[in-house]
């Protein structure tokens, strides 16, 4: 990867994505192998003006070994300081910022227990939860971005050699990630674009979704009491978003979405997943789920059932969805006709929905609700968000306003507006 593209990469993260802040500390989660990307956001984030850059080094083939040779009880027991070195930089706000590196192998965890795969990462979310009311609430900048490791390259694109993988995943990433010219242009004319979308969107006020399409998706999603598309400022789904201090960000790069919040006990029907997702380092594959009053009721896959049953039961919230995001056939994504087996980027390939967690500002006034406030609105509680392809190129989407209209809003996969 030439160093030029490399850097022009790491500035559309930090100034684009992160949009650090001269004095603020920018801390970096990133796998070990992709630490000259990591080094090339420090020096950008240091020139822009950043006070310290906190990188904090992950290495996936160790966790395996460790996943497969120590005890359950071990890997459950999630030690203070794995939490705190992270949030004594975040917990005042507007004086720090997390940008993470995604780069995992789908299967890391391949073949390995899953029960025990399952209790790992339901304890590792539980104690995350707190920290990870920053970024659902955008109470600090943060940006998701990926780089190529050896192992999803080969995922994606088997039938490469190693070096030609990793560099088609490269050019690939940087193409959808819209870093073409000037990312930063190309980043506000299409958040524009998006914003418009969601305020028609809002505009409409509407009550509920319902979902069709020719394999036999028939999802009516009621929305949450005040529900905002988008979240709450000016800010577009995945797109500009902006911290409670007022500076800028974009949460995913990429992004297609224009999402919001479903209420929690008016979700009914049938809905069937269009891409294959990984959950703890394996595959659920062709899965189908039906909903009454909110909750799964019945569910099957022809691949990993025993994980999307896991998924589902992660704790009381898990089996209502928290998040319906709207993302046409006609994406950049989509349009590369590449499965990422990547969430970054197969969630912008197609529309989705996410079991577990909502995010608090997508009704109005959520970042300021404690918990039992935003279930009043119907917005959905669980220790997961976990989001799962449901789109398709035939999909219409009907919306129901608050006066009984219905309103075309998808018509064979894309926007009418």
């Amino acid at each position: 990867m030439e160093k030029e593209m490399l850097r022009k990469y790491a500035e559309m993260a930090v100034k684009t994505g992160i949009n650090i802040q001269k004095n603020q500390t920018l801390i970096i989660n990133s796998p070990i192998h992709a630490a000259e990307f990591a080094r090339e956001c420090a020096e950008v984030a240091y020139e822009c003006g950043a006070k310290e850059v906190v990188v904090f080094y992950n290495d996936e083939k160790l966790s395996r070994i460790k996943m497969d040779k120590t005890s359950k009880e071990v890997l459950c027991d999630i030690k203070p300081y794995q939490i705190s070195m992270v949030t004594d930089y975040i917990k005042t706000e507007g004086t720090a910022a997390i940008l993470s590196i995604s780069s995992r192998d789908p299967e890391i965890y391949k073949g390995l227990d899953t029960a025990k795969i399952d209790a790992a990462q339901k304890a590792i979310s539980s104690a995350l939860k707190d920290q990870r009311d920053y970024t659902m609430n955008s109470r600090i900048q943060w940006c998701i971005v990926a780089v190529p490791s050896v192992a999803w390259a080969k995922k994606v694109f088997p039938e490469l050699n190693d070096e030609d993988a990793v560099e088609k995943l490269w050019y690939t990433i940087f193409k959808v990630s819209r870093l073409d010219g000037d990312p930063a242009e190309n980043w506000k004319n299409y958040t524009d674009k998006q914003i418009a979308r969601r305020n028609h969107l809002n505009s409409l006020k509407l009550k509920e979704v319902h979902l069709t399409s020719k394999n036999g998706t028939d999802l009516h999603v009621g929305l949450a009491e005040d529900c905002v598309w988008g979240g709450g400022k000016d800010v577009t789904s995945g797109g500009r978003e902006f911290t409670k201090a007022g500076i800028e960000f974009i949460a995913n790069m990429p992004t297609e979405e224009i999402f919001t919040a479903p209420h929690k006990d008016n979700v009914n029907g049938i809905v069937y997943g269009t891409k294959p997702y990984v959950f703890n380092g394996n595959l659920i594959k062709d899965f189908v789920v039906t909903f009454k009053d909110g909750k799964v009721v019945d569910f099957d896959a022809k691949e990993g059932k025993e994980l999307l049953a896991q998924l589902l039961d992660s704790d009381k919230g898990s089996r209502s969805i928290g998040e319906i995001a709207f993302v046409p056939a006609s994406s950049p994504i989509n349009k590369e006709n590449v499965l990422f087996y990547n969430t970054l980027f197969d969630e912008n390939a197609s529309c989705h929905i996410a079991f577990g967690a909502a995010y608090p500002d997508t009704v109005v006034g959520g970042a300021q609700m404690n918990e039992e406030q935003l279930a009043q609105k119907g917005v959905n509680i669980s220790v997961i968000h976990e989001d799962v392809m449901i789109g398709s190129e035939d999909m219409n989407i009907t919306g129901i306003t608050e006066s009984g209209e219905e309103v075309q809003i998808f018509a064979a996969g894309e926007w009418v507006f």
